[in-house]
């Protein structure tokens, strides 16, 4: 495979494989494949600006899990707000329970999706894949040749917590088994705990990696730091030896490209991407900016750029609120601007860009069919076209401070500030994070300022502004903006060049 380059902040296309080929059978009349994705949605992929397309639950699935997921009273109750028609036929069992690192038979295995990198490759588009390093779905194989792989039980644990617990029939008899779980909820009925002590495990797990490694460009790794040896010890007081420094070693010796992300919580961000995740998880940003608290969200954007360049900023994916629900229409689209001009990888979630409120939970099929929120499509469109510049792709970035329109005016606070600079070019992001209207000053961090105007151009509305360089140069750019109001300022002399930007510190 040709290696592809990919810029410092990148962008990723999350895709619900099993829905969106779904939709395509029942629109040609047949069973859809990975061959049969239209070669004009994969132009699409790229001519928005993707770099990543991440396939969600291709992998090989059984029928325990789907059993499971259509007999789980609470799971179904909540299928039924996802899909309001749901039909038995849509509940195929979670993504996650995997019985197999291959490509589904139905979707046409591993040679179409062979074929389907490389059309992706074709367009300058990488592929991830999942991987699911804690458990295994009950009916994997590994329970009969491997049963030592997984958390035993005892007949005193399944009748003490019968929902963490599993009794597996095989043609030797019965065993029981831990189901999959992280140390604050309980078990996932339809996996099984792996054991991460056993050093014969994590070389397995380690094989798997590498066979996924050769499948496509990147693994998304679900709930990563559960197999963190402090994590695990305290789930399941057993002790175990490190897993992901030598697990991304040995990939990297023969895919030196391949990129790691990391689903993470918990404040471990920075721990996992020691251990060589590129990308980590951002769910402190999101949580900040759905509380509206823009004092902690502007203090989370300080944090030193090696770990902003790692992090992974979403506003949806499948675990999440869609974001056209979780943030009103104001506030999502400030919270879009904050969010995705930002460093880090851009991280979006199909079904975001039209506004659809209905999640579609990795255990069904088919989603819900929703009208478009035209004004949500055309702010995505906007935004997606600022991200394809250069500028917020290579350029340098830095968080800027207001200071006080007047002295007893204290909404120089809600304000959080981006500039980004490559080469002469500058661009500004202002938002005022705040449910009223707000004014402040910026100073901006540019070199001899001259007397000449310099156009502020709004890449995200119809606003063109002009002010002197002289004025810029005593006491900043006057902001005024009304409540979740935002610029995105192309910054451009009406003269002579810009002198660039001088890098903070």
């Amino acid at each position: 495979m040709r290696l592809l380059t990919m810029p410092t902040y990148p962008s990723l296309y999350q895709l619900n494989t099993r829905v969106y080929l779904t939709t395509l059978s029942q629109q040609l009349g047949r069973p859809a494949t990975l061959d049969d994705w239209p070669d004009v949605e994969l132009d699409a992929y790229a001519e928005a600006g993707f770099d990543w397309i991440w396939l969600l639950s291709v992998w090989q699935t059984g029928p325990v899990g789907q059993q499971v997921s259509r007999s789980h009273p609470a799971w179904r109750e909540q299928f039924l707000i996802d899909l309001p028609d749901l039909q038995e036929a849509d509940i195929g069992g979670s993504g996650f329970a995997i019985t197999d690192y291959t490509v589904a038979k139905e979707w046409g295995g591993t040679a179409a999706l062979s074929r389907f990198r490389s059309r992706l490759q074709q367009r300058e588009l990488r592929l991830m894949l999942d991987f699911v390093p804690n458990h295994t779905a009950p009916d994997h194989p590994w329970t009969q040749t491997h049963p030592n792989f997984y958390i035993a039980g005892t007949e005193a644990d399944l009748a003490r917590e019968p929902q963490n617990y599993y009794r597996l029939a095989s043609p030797t008899g019965s065993q029981i088994f831990a189901h999959g779980r992280d140390p604050y909820f309980p078990g996932w009925p339809d996996t099984l705990q792996l054991n991460y002590g056993n050093p014969d495990l994590q070389a397995a797990m380690r094989d798997i990696l590498m066979q996924i490694a050769a499948q496509c460009d990147g693994v998304r790794c679900d709930m990563a730091m559960l197999v963190l040896p402090e994590v695990f010890e305290r789930t399941w007081g057993i002790p175990c030896p490190p897993f992901w420094e030598a697990a991304i070693a040995q990939v990297h010796q023969t895919h030196p490209d391949f990129v790691f992300m990391a689903e993470v919580y918990w404040d471990l961000e920075w721990t996992l991407q020691q251990q060589g995740f590129d990308y980590t998880y951002d769910k402190r940003l999101y949580d900040r900016l759905h509380t509206q608290a823009v004092g902690p969200v502007r203090d989370h954007l300080r944090a030193d750029l090696t770990f902003q360049s790692k992090s992974a900023r979403f506003l949806e994916n499948h675990d999440e609120p869609r974001a056209a629900t979780a943030f009103p229409p104001g506030i999502h689209q400030a919270a879009a601007i904050v969010t995705f001009l930002a460093p880090g990888l851009r991280f979006f979630h199909q079904g975001q860009f039209n506004g659809r409120q209905l999640r579609t939970s990795v255990h069904l099929l088919r989603a819900a069919t929703e009208a478009i929120a035209p004004e949500i499509q055309a702010f995505y469109q906007r935004l997606l076209a600022c991200l394809h510049q250069p500028i917020v792709r290579e350029g340098s970035w830095q968080l800027l401070d207001a200071i006080p329109a007047w002295g007893d005016n204290p909404t120089w606070s809600q304000f959080i500030l981006y500039l980004w600079q490559q080469g002469t070019a500058v661009w500004l992001v202002a938002v005022n994070y705040a449910p009223h209207q707000g004014q402040c000053y910026v100073p901006l961090p540019i070199a001899q300022l001259t007397e000449q105007r310099y156009e502020f151009k709004d890449l995200m509305g119809p606003y063109r502004y002009e002010r002197s360089g002289q004025d810029l140069s005593q006491s900043g750019l006057y902001l005024d903006l009304p409540a979740w109001g935002y610029h995105v300022f192309a910054i451009t002399p009406l003269g002579d060049r810009l002198t660039p930007v001088i890098p903070a510190g």
